[in-house]
């Protein structure tokens, strides 16, 4: 595994050992991990998304847009939400107390 250093502000620092410990992760690296992933996450829901509205725009979309996309999301959360529960039952990275 390789390693990066990071330079930032006091009261970056100050907020990030705040977060790792009221959020139960045990170092700082894990929860920039977190943050990292949470933030891929974000990224390949919004590439869907857009992927998603186009295919809707093209003319052979019979599907109205409001209740595709109500479905779309909440089958994304559903496998977040499994994922994260293998994540914390596979790996003792936080706390169990963590959501």
């Amino acid at each position: 595994m390789k390693s990066f250093n990071v330079t930032m502000p006091e009261e970056l620092l100050d907020y990030v050992r705040h977060r790792t410990k009221e959020g139960g992760f045990g170092t700082p690296t894990e929860f920039m991990r977190h943050l990292i992933r949470k933030d891929q996450e974000g990224l390949a829901e919004r590439e869907l998304e857009e992927r998603l509205l186009e295919g809707l725009r093209s003319p052979r979309s019979r599907v109205p847009v409001r209740s595709f996309f109500k479905r779309m999301h909440a089958l994304i959360h559903q496998v977040a939400e499994e994922k994260r529960g293998k994540r914390q039952h596979g790996k003792a990275t936080r706390s169990a107390s963590r959501s």
